[in-house]
């Protein structure tokens, strides 16, 4: 398969921007998070998984940074911001990228889709890791509140909780404060690894399914709940998680004993975006997994 950057044209007529990294027999595809997020923190996956012989494949969604990006203002393109679309833009770029029995793995909005992806197309599925995500929004919801509550004064919470209520998304103090939450249970290696002169999230995207940060939720993802149907996932499933993070741990655990093929993993010092606040821990977990995949050995 073609190394390196392809553009893929999707049968809607738009474009995705896509990455392959290394060789081999085993086959990686990598759904970024956000909605409204990139690929970039997937970048060195290739390196890090070569020596399983892991090919590593990755793409921006429709509407992020380094893919087409619809006019959403357009009425007939608001068919391209919901969950069914994007779950289906990843069976059509497997199709397009010639995969088959391959591992997919999603991180944090990606994990939504892995869980929806195993549970519609799940027969393409050699293995499922779902990185920092739950199967339902009211468990995170309640999890980042007591976040904000260890992290900030009872005075901060208030400020934020009235902002948020007046809808003052661009409050300074405000965002201030987010930042804050950031560092400490998004990305706790500061300063952070991916960085741009400009934001690159897509936030026509990130807006209407998450809202304005990780710590509120007032978009479409509110309504996201597959506590009753994660059982149906047969394919080994790795969950990782930070033990620092936004995504609540003791969900994970208990969908590791709902999934009937599942293994839970945390990462220590680990927030959000785990695979970069503790990179060796990370892959050594990953790495773990697809071995005992391939070699028949997970259920052992």
């Amino acid at each position: 398969m073609k190394q390196g950057t392809t553009i893929l044209t999707l049968d809607n007529g738009y474009h995705l921007w896509t990455n392959t990294q290394g060789t081999g027999d085993i086959h990686l595809l990598c759904l970024h998070g956000g909605p409204g997020g990139t690929h970039e923190y997937w970048e060195n996956f290739g390196e890090e998984l070569a020596d399983l012989g892991v090919q590593v494949h990755m793409y921006d969604q429709l509407g992020s940074f380094y893919s087409d990006q619809p006019d959403y203002s357009d009425p007939e393109n608001q068919k391209y911001l919901t969950t069914d679309y994007f779950l289906d833009e990843v069976e059509e770029v497997r199709q397009k990228m010639g995969l088959d029995n391959f591992y997919l793995i999603g991180q944090s909005w990606g994990g939504a889709l892995v869980q929806l992806y195993a549970l519609k197309y799940g027969q393409h599925l050699k293995g499922a890791i779902i990185s920092s995500m739950i199967d339902n929004i009211d468990e995170y919801v309640e999890h980042v509140n007591l976040c904000r509550e260890e992290a900030l004064p009872p005075s901060a919470v208030k400020y934020m909780q009235e902002q948020e209520a007046a809808g003052n998304w661009d409050d300074p103090q405000y965002q201030k404060y987010v930042d804050v939450l950031n560092a400490g249970y998004v990305d706790r290696k500061q300063p952070t690894a991916i960085r741009h002169l400009i934001s690159t999230t897509a936030t026509d995207v990130y807006g209407a399914f998450q809202g304005d940060n990780e710590f509120v939720v007032t978009g479409k993802l509110k309504d996201f709940d597959l506590r009753d149907q994660i059982h149906n996932i047969t394919v080994p499933t790795l969950l990782t998680f930070g033990e620092h993070e936004t995504m609540p741990v003791r969900s994970a655990q208990r969908m590791a004993e709902v999934i009937p093929h599942a293994r839970l993993v945390t990462t220590p010092n680990g927030g959000h975006h785990h695979m970069i606040d503790n990179a060796p821990v990370y892959f050594k977990h990953l790495k773990e997994f697809i071995s005992d995949v391939e070699n028949g050995t997970f259920n052992d």
